[in-house]
């Protein structure tokens, strides 16, 4: 609650046969209050970082709904997706977003659904999903594993070829740095598929919280 955040994210995909890809992003976040969560952020898209351009800007809300009375904690995502590449990209991301924790094992599993905005609108919602599951040896070094999928129409599911799923090992911790300040860091790499295809991810994200 009242903290800022810098947040810097970088995704890079790879295929075989094909040039890497690479999508950093460059966001502003707040905390509103200890259940309401905005940010605003840039997502830029290029064969390098410095030839990445603007590629859609993006308005995150997350809003947490219950906090401890039940086993899993239930927050609602969304994201408002403006395109900035001309490529009539604008689309609303919203899902449900849940955590519990057994033991010192913490689990997250998210269902976003994607409505695209403009003149795709007839299409239906595309579903995605995100899973992660890490153990908290010490605040500044926790580890485990982290997966992302994409598998398409939400009522009807494209086939297996035709689907992404990913997954691999993450760390995530927190440095302290100062009164009030601190340095949050999450790193992954994740192998699999990227819609049918082989392909693997880095990404990599650092938060300066103030």
């Amino acid at each position: 609650e009242g903290a800022a955040r810098l947040d810097y994210r970088y995704w890079t995909v790879r295929r075989p046969l094909s040039p890497e890809v690479v999508w950093p992003e460059v966001g502003l976040g707040y905390g509103v209050n200890n259940r309401w969560y905005t940010e605003l952020f840039m997502s830029y898209i290029g064969p390098n970082p410095a030839q990445a351009k603007p590629n859609t800007l993006n308005w995150q809300n997350d809003f947490l709904l219950t906090q401890g009375q039940y086993s899993w904690d239930v927050a609602l995502h969304t994201n408002l997706v403006s395109d900035q590449a001309g490529q009539k990209a604008n689309a609303l991301e919203i899902g449900p977003v849940l955590q519990t924790d057994i033991g010192r094992v913490q689990i997250n599993a998210n269902l976003i659904f994607e409505q695209a905005l403009g003149a795709d609108t007839g299409r239906p919602p595309q579903l995605k999903f995100q899973w992660q599951a890490k153990y908290r040896w010490h605040t500044v070094f926790h580890w485990g594993l982290q997966g992302f999928g994409e598998l398409g129409d939400w009522n009807r599911w494209s086939g297996a070829n035709q689907q992404s799923h990913r997954w691999g090992p993450v760390v995530v911790g927190t440095l302290p740095w100062a009164a009030k300040q601190r340095l949050e860091y999450q790193a992954a790499y994740l192998g699999g598929s990227v819609y049918g295809s082989v392909g693997d991810m880095l990404s990599v994200r650092l938060q300066y919280v103030y």
